[in-house]
């Protein structure tokens, strides 16, 4: 009961901040050589245009800093040191309304010796750099995803209630280049088709996560090459990243729940009455029932029979029921006088 409390929360919680608007900050660190920093800038670069042509996050929500900013002086903001990452968090902590979503990108290389880093022009930042600034968004839900080597540590130092951490490797020792950041960004472009795994014409965090795990995988199996670098996901809180994801109870739950958005949410978009404070909670309830249910027909294959038939069956009769509801009381203010 404990597990189906927690899951029903956050399910609750995602379907009203589905509407939220997203901040984005993309940071591209030190390339050590012109081929990374121009594979970095054109991740940073495609990332950014699928954010805002494809998802509508607004222009002004999207921020650039990258190592060279001559090399694309109308889109890069600032050079990515230490200091101007720290402003930029703090500029979008200034306008971030509570339940928005902040989305923080890192492409570069990273070390680990005392801590794990992102290699920045100047001084570098840390795992715990990053927390320190991440407190600073407690009341927004934050997806945040070092694409960098050595970056396993990250997960430990930022893992939060609420809060979404990829990391393209497992541990401070995997330090080669990463491909994993490729991937990440082809998902919401070139790769979105396959992607996007549910066909709702969106592609969640989770979705960009799988898809680039599993592009990973084969493409250093398709150069015959040991794998060198192993992806973790964490959204539960417990500090402890995985690659065995749990979308239902465990770890994918909230990533399964995020976006880019520019606010604009297509189920309050078909809404009869989004405004109606009798109706609005019922159609946020069903918004939560509906994906409950997607969630456990995602997970089918690897739940008890019995008990997915159990559980679905529940789902079900509570969706069916809402739905009557919520048709009984449109049906109401759709009669003359009653508007």
């Amino acid at each position: 009961m404990k597990v189906l409390f927690t899951a029903v929360f956050v399910w609750v919680f995602a379907a009203i901040a589905a509407a939220q608007q997203t901040h984005v900050l993309v940071v591209t660190g030190l390339g050590g050589d012109s081929v990374y920093t121009e594979q970095f800038h054109a991740w940073a670069t495609t990332l950014m245009g699928a954010a805002t042509a494809r998802y509508e996050v607004p222009e002004d929500n999207v921020t650039y800093l990258g190592e060279k900013p001559d090399l694309d002086a109308d889109t890069i903001a600032d050079r990515s040191t230490r200091e101007n990452i720290e402003t930029a968090v703090e500029v979008i902590a200034g306008r971030a309304a509570p339940g928005d979503h902040v989305v923080i990108v890192l492409f570069g290389h990273g070390s680990f010796t005392d801590s794990a880093r992102i290699n920045l022009p100047g001084r570098d930042l840390s795992a715990d750099d990053f927390a320190a600034l991440l407190d600073r968004l407690r009341s927004q839900r934050v997806t945040f995803v070092n694409t960098a080597s050595a970056s396993g540590p990250f997960v430990e130092k930022l893992s939060g209630e609420g809060r979404l951490v990829v990391t393209a490797t497992r541990n401070g020792r995997e330090r080669n280049a990463s491909v994993f950041g490729g991937y990440f960004v082809e998902a919401f472009a070139n790769g979105e088709e396959e992607a996007d795994e549910n066909k709702d014409r969106r592609v969640s965090m989770l979705e960009a996560y799988s898809y680039a795990q599993q592009k990973v995988v084969r493409e250093y199996e398709a150069d015959g090459k040991l794998l060198t670098e192993h992806a973790l996901l964490d959204d539960n809180g417990d500090g402890e990243g995985t690659n065995e994801l749990d979308p239902l109870t465990g770890d994918g739950l909230i990533a399964r729940s995020l976006f880019f958005t520019g606010g604009v949410d297509a189920a309050t978009a078909a809404m009869a009455f989004p405004n109606d404070p009798k109706l609005r909670p019922l159609y946020d309830e069903r918004k939560v029932l509906e994906e409950r249910v997607e969630a456990l027909r995602l997970i089918k294959d690897g739940t008890d029979p019995e008990r997915y038939e159990k559980e679905l069956e529940v789902l079900l009769v509570e969706l069916v029921l809402k739905s009557r509801e919520i048709r009984q009381l449109e049906a109401a203010k759709a009669e003359p006088g009653l508007r």
